[in-house]
């Protein structure tokens, strides 16, 4: 540990004893007049916590000098910062208030007359000892703040933890516990509750206001008022990883609309609900729809489009490209040849045989929106072509 006060002369601290241990009220008035938190009467705890704490200071500081000791226990000073933090100060605050009574316990010793009778060598090494002692004693408040700030902070973020839980549980947690735990967590319910599936979730939620996080696996979810714009700010806010919003819905459907959301995960990190990082569950629900049971839109995609099966390779992607192209088109036989760059009469020609393999299915409403459903699954990457 540093130990500036070691290079000051033995006799000054007794030669300067009265000046600086005089110094105490000054500091603490300009204290009190200079940063706004700590204006306030000296009375009660306050006023005990903020004499003792100048008093000891100045005291430590007139037994260091000239000796080569470490500074005594700093808890005093750590605790100090942890009691701040408790009653609502600042670090801003805390740290200004030790950086007004440094310069203040400065300017009473070079104006007293002891002070101004010191050669300039002196002055020097008292100036150095000052300034290290009490940023030293500035480093345990501040630690000592900041521990108090992790505390409440690793506290908070186990309560939202706790809170997410409760709302994509299943079955439903009561409305009262979920009121309990909401106000545990310091986060006030909304009316609609929008809901995000992203990595990091908790650092996502740091950067939306009036959200709340919780970490889970594969991916966290991030609870927030739903309101016109939170796409945007959610773009923003998760810099480009891949998040899903799930539909806004009331506290009660969290866990609805967080299922929703996770079941269209994997689909978008796989790439396979387009290329933005931020994509809107209820925009993609026919690909959900598909993607939830694999093997029974395998066996869709087998029976419905089996016809394509018997062509030949090349014939079999023409044919696949003319049906899709005529189902988006909705039969419009001219729209279709646009599409896919060919005469009309090519599309009336192939129509003709995608009529002969499939037969009466292109004109029966099911098995057409079978067709449309399996070729979108084939699209989306859900069935491998054979």
């Amino acid at each position: 540990m540093d130990r500036p006060w070691a290079h000051v002369p033995g006799w000054v601290g007794p030669a300067l004893a009265p000046e600086l241990l005089g110094a105490a009220d000054a500091i603490i008035a300009a204290v009190r007049a200079q940063v706004p938190e700590y204006a306030r009467p000296l009375e009660g705890r306050f006023g005990e916590r903020i004499t003792r704490g100048v008093t000891v200071a100045l005291q430590q500081f007139v037994g260091l000098l000239g000796s080569a000791a470490d500074l005594p226990d700093t808890r005093t000073y750590h605790d100090l910062g942890q009691v701040e933090h408790r009653e609502g100060r600042t670090l801003a605050a805390l740290q200004a208030a030790y950086q007004v009574g440094t310069r203040t316990l400065w300017q009473h010793i070079a104006t007293g007359e002891a002070g101004r009778r010191l050669e300039p060598d002196v002055i020097f090494a008292l100036a150095e000892a000052l300034f290290g002692y009490l940023e030293q004693l500035s480093a345990a408040s501040v630690s000592g703040w900041a521990h108090a700030e992790a505390t409440l902070a690793g506290s908070l973020r186990a309560r939202r933890q706790e809170l997410v839980e409760l709302l994509v549980r299943s079955p439903q947690a009561s409305a009262a516990d979920v009121e309990r735990a909401a106000a545990a967590a310091n986060w006030a319910l909304p009316t609609l509750v929008a809901t995000i599936v992203v990595e990091d979730a908790v650092e996502i939620a740091s950067r939306l206001p009036d959200a709340v996080g919780a970490r889970f696996e594969p991916a966290g979810v991030v609870l927030v008022p739903a309101r016109d714009g939170l796409a945007g700010a959610l773009r923003h806010a998760v810099r480009g990883r891949r998040a899903v919003l799930g539909p806004s819905v009331a506290p009660a459907d969290v866990a609805r609309s967080v299922a929703r959301a996770r079941a269209a995960w994997p689909l978008h990190i796989a790439g396979q609900l387009g290329e933005g990082a931020v994509v809107r569950a209820d925009d993609h629900l026919v690909t959900l729809l598909l993607a939830t049971d694999t093997g029974l839109t395998a066996d869709l995609c087998a029976r419905a489009l089996a016809p394509l099966q018997g062509l030949p390779a090349g014939a079999g992607i023409r044919a696949e490209e003319t049906l899709r192209a005529w189902l988006d088109a909705h039969g419009d036989v001219s729209a279709t040849a646009a599409a896919l760059h060919v005469h009309p009469q090519t599309v009336r020609y192939r129509l003709a045989g995608l009529r002969d393999a499939f037969g009466d299915a292109l004109d029966d409403p099911t098995r057409r929106l079978e067709i449309i459903l399996a070729l979108r699954a084939q699209s989306i990457g859900g069935t491998p072509r054979e």
